[in-house]
C-alpha cells in the first residue's frame, strides 16, 4: 500500500494475423503500458540477428488525414457559430453540466472505417467547403470595400470625379497633404517649373496639414511631383480611381450592408449543417482518434516474417487478466513470458492508494512519481496537508465555506472533470480539519462570539486558546513540525538502507535521529533532574556530532542550522493561524465601529463591511494556507527522503467519451 504498485513486464510474440485483436482488446481494457522496442532492436546487434523493427500500418497516414478534415470541419463550425449564454447559463452549466450519452458503435477494422469516414465527411464537406468559399470570397471582399472606403475618405474633400483625370491624355493630377507652412511656398517654387497648373486646397484637422489637389500637364508630372516630396508632400495613390469619392463612398457601404446580410445567410446554413452533422462528425472524431493511436503503435513492436513481438507493463493485479485478454484475442497462438523488474528497468509508476488518499495523487504527481522501490508518501499527503490546512486557517465557519465550496465542485463539474473531483474532495477534507481547530482554539469568524454576544464557544481547550495562549499554540506547531520530519527521516533511511545506500541514510537521516534524542534525553534529564538521563542524553548527542562530522565533513555542522531553520518553518502554522484570526478580529471591529459611530447609515453599512470583509478574508487566508500546507510537503518534508523522477504509467488505452463499442 505504502509502495507503487508491483509491475510486471509480458513479453508476447503471437503471428502477424493475430497482432491487430490483440491490439484492439489490449487497447479497450487500457490496462498495459506498451514499450517502444524498435530502438532496441536497432542499436542491439543480438536483437537484430533475430527481429527487425515494425513500422505503422499503411492505414495510418490516411486516418490521420480523415481526422484533419474531421477536425477541420468541427473546427470551422465552432468557430463560426458561437453562442453567446447569459450569466445565469454558464453559472448552471458550472455547477451542474450535462453529462455526455455515450452511443453504442460497431467495432469496425481500419479499412472499414476509414470506408465509413470517406462516405460521411464526402456528404458533408461538399456543403460545408461551397460556404467555406463563399464566406472566404465575402470576407475578401468586405476588406477590399473598406480599404477602398479609407482612401476615398481622404479625398472626400474634392468634389470631383476621378475618370476624367485617369482618362485624360494630356493632364495629370497629384493628390496628398502637406504641412502647411510649406504648403505656403508650394505655388511659388512649383512656379519656377511652369506656369501651366492649377491647385486646389482645404484644411485638415487639426490644421496643421494641407491638403491639396494639383493638376498640371503629364510632362511635368515627376519635376513637380519630387519637388513636392522635398517639401514633405504626403502623394496619395489615386492610380485606377474612378467615380466621385461620395458616390464611391456610398455605394461601398451599401455593398458592405449586402456583404453583412449574404453572410449572415451563410452562417445560417453551415449552422443548420452542424445541427444535422455534429453528433456524428464528434463520434467520427472519437472512432478516428483512437484507429490512429492502434495503428501508430504497430511501431514499437519488432517483427519477423511472420510473428511480431511486443513489450507491455501491466500491475501484478492484471497480469492474469491482460494474459487471458491476449490469449483469447489470439486464439491462444501466442507465446507470453512474464518477468519481474530487473534493477535497470526503468519501471512505469502506477500509484496505488486506498479511496480517500486517491485524490492527493495529484500533489504527487505534479512533483514527481516516486521511484519503483521507494515509499509513496500519497497517504500521508492525505492525512497531513488538510490538518495543516486546518491549522494555519484555524476558523470554523471558514471550514464550513471551504467544505461547501470544496462539495459544489465534487457534485458540480466534478462530474465530468476528475481533477475538479479531487479538488472538491481536497477542500472538504481542509474545510474540515478547519472547523474542528476552528472549535478547540475559540476560532469563529474571528471573535465573532466574545466580541457581539460576550461568549466563548464551549468547544474551546483553553491551554490552546489562539487569542489568549498563542505560546502553547507555537509549542503544538513546533512538536508538530518534529514529528512531520523525524517521519520523513525514518522513511528516508528506510529507502536508502533497502536500495542499498547504507552511508547516505545514516548521513542524511539516521544521524539527525541519533542527535535529536540526545538533546531530547538532555532536556528531559535537565528538566527533571535525573542525572543519568543527562549522562546518556550528553553522550549521544556527543556521538550524533562526531557521526555527522564523519559522513558530512565540517559542513555537517553548517547543515545543523539548516535542520533547525526547517524545524522553525513548522512556526508559520501559528502565523497564519493568528493572521486569520486577527483579520477576522479586525473586520468584526471594523463593523462595530460602523454600526456605533455613524448615525443611521452606519447600521446599514455594516453587515455589508461584514459579509464582504469575512468572504475576502477567507478567501485570501484559504489561498495562503493551502499553499504553505503544500509548501510544508514540498519543500521541508519531501527533502528529506523523496526522490522521485520516474516516469509515469500510461496505459495504452482508447478514451471513449462518446462512444462505446456494441458487443
Amino acid at each position: 500500500m505504502f509502495l507503487p504498485a508491483r509491475m510486471r513486464k509480458l513479453k508476447i510474440i503471437t503471428f502477424e494475423k493475430y497482432t491487430d485483436p490483440v491490439i484492439r482488446s489490449l487497447h479497450e481494457e487500457g490496462i498495459t503500458q506498451i514499450d517502444n522496442i524498435s530502438e532496441r532492436i536497432q542499436e542491439d546487434p543480438q536483437w537484430a540477428q533475430l527481429l527487425k523493427p515494425s513500422k505503422p500500418t499503411p492505414q495510418t497516414t490516411r486516418i490521420a488525414s480523415l481526422l484533419m478534415r474531421t477536425t477541420g470541419i468541427i473546427d470551422f463550425m465552432n468557430t463560426l457559430i458561437t453562442k453567446k449564454k447569459k450569466m445565469k447559463e454558464v453559472i448552471k452549466e458550472f455547477l451542474n453540466p450535462p453529462i455526455p450519452k455515450k452511443k453504442k458503435v460497431e467495432e469496425l477494422d481500419s479499412e472499414t472505417l476509414i470506408k465509413k469516414a470517406e462516405e460521411e465527411l464526402s456528404k458533408v464537406e461538399t456543403r460545408i467547403k461551397s460556404l467555406e468559399s463563399k464566406l472566404n470570397q465575402l470576407d475578401a471582399e468586405k476588406g477590399d470595400l473598406e480599404s477602398t472606403i479609407s482612401l476615398w475618405e481622404k479625398l472626400i474633400d474634392f468634389d470631383i470625379d476621378f475618370t476624367d483625370i485617369e482618362e485624360s491624355k494630356y493632364i495629370t493630377a497629384l493628390v496628398g497633404k502637406m504641412p502647411i507652412e510649406k504648403f505656403k511656398r508650394a505655388p511659388e517654387k512649383i512656379k519656377e517649373i511652369t506656369d501651366e497648373f492649377a491647385i486646389f486646397d482645404v484644411e485638415t484637422e487639426p490644421p496643421t496639414e494641407r491638403k491639396i489637389f494639383l493638376i498640371t500637364l503629364k510632362e511635368h508630372e515627376d519635376v513637380i511631383a519630387a519637388l513636392l516630396r522635398r517639401m514633405d508632400f504626403e502623394r496619395f495613390e489615386i492610380a485606377g480611381l474612378k467615380g466621385k469619392p461620395s458616390e464611391v463612398i456610398q455605394k461601398s457601404r451599401e455593398r458592405l450592408k449586402e456583404i453583412q446580410e449574404e453572410r449572415k445567410t451563410t452562417i445560417e446554413e453551415v449552422e443548420k449543417i452542424k445541427n444535422e452533422w455534429e453528433e456524428e462528425l464528434l463520434i467520427l472524431k472519437e472512432q478516428l482518434t483512437i484507429e490512429k493511436e492502434r495503428n501508430e503503435i504497430y511501431a514499437a513492436f519488432g517483427e519477423t516474417e511472420n510473428t511480431v513481438m511486443l513489450e507491455a507493463w501491466v500491475p501484478l493485479k492484471d497480469c492474469e487478466k491482460a494474459e487471458k485478454i491476449i490469449k483469447e484475442s489470439s486464439e491462444d497462438h501466442c507465446v507470453i513470458e512474464r518477468e519481474k523488474p530487473n534493477p535497470d528497468d526503468e519501471v512505469p509508476i502506477l500509484l496505488e492508494n486506498p479511496r480517500f488518499a486517491k485524490p492527493f495523487e495529484t500533489f504527487i504527481k505534479m512533483y514527481s512519481p516516486p521511484k519503483y522501490n521507494e515509499y509513496d508518501p500519497t497517504i500521508f499527503m492525505a492525512i497531513v496537508l488538510p490538518f495543516f490546512f486546518g491549522f494555519c486557517l484555524t476558523d470554523a465557519f471558514y471550514g464550513i465555506i471551504d467544505a461547501l465550496v470544496g462539495f459544489i465542485l465534487y457534485r458540480g463539474p466534478g462530474k465530468v472533470n476528475k481533477f475538479m473531483r479531487s479538488f472538491g474532495i481536497i477542500f472538504m477534507a481542509c474545510g474540515l480539519w478547519a472547523f474542528i481547530l476552528g472549535m478547540v482554539t475559540n476560532g469563529f469568524l474571528g471573535d465573532f462570539f466574545p466580541r457581539f454576544f460576550h461568549i466563548n464557544l464551549p468547544t474551546v481547550i483553553p491551554l490552546i486558546d489562539a487569542f489568549k495562549e498563542p505560546q502553547n499554540v507555537l509549542l503544538m506547531a513546533l512538536v508538530t513540525g518534529v514529528l512531520h520530519i523525524n517521519f520523513g527521516l525514518i522513511v528516508g533511511a528506510r529507502n536508502n538502507i533497502k536500495m542499498g545506500n547504507m552511508r547516505e541514510a545514516m548521513g542524511s537521516q539516521i544521524v539527525w535521529l541519533i542527535l535529536e534524542a540526545g538533546i531530547l534525553l538532555l532536556a528531559l534529564g535537565w528538566l527533571f533532574n535525573i542525572f543519568p538521563l543527562l549522562i546518556v542524553g550528553g553522550s549521544t548527542a556527543i556521538l550524533g556530532i562526531i557521526l555527522l562530522v564523519y559522513y558530512n565533513g565540517l559542513f555537517g555542522l553548517i547543515d545543523a542550522s539548516g535542520f533547525l531553520g526547517t524545524i522553525l518553518s513548522y512556526s508559520r502554522l501559528l502565523a497564519l493561524c493568528l493572521s486569520t484570526g486577527g483579520m477576522a478580529m479586525t473586520v468584526n471591529i471594523v463593523t462595530e465601529i460602523c454600526a456605533n459611530l455613524i448615525p443611521v447609515i452606519g447600521v446599514a453599512i455594516a453587515p455589508i463591511i461584514f459579509v464582504f470583509g469575512h468572504i475576502a478574508n477567507d478567501t485570501f487566508q484559504s489561498l495562503g494556507a493551502f499553499i504553505h500546507s503544500l509548501r510544508l510537503h514540498y519543500v521541508e518534508f519531501f527533502s528529506q527522503f523523496f526522490m522521485g523522477g520516474k516516469r509515469k504509467f500510461t496505459p495504452f488505452s482508447a478514451e471513449r467519451k462518446l462512444t462505446k463499442i456494441e458487443r
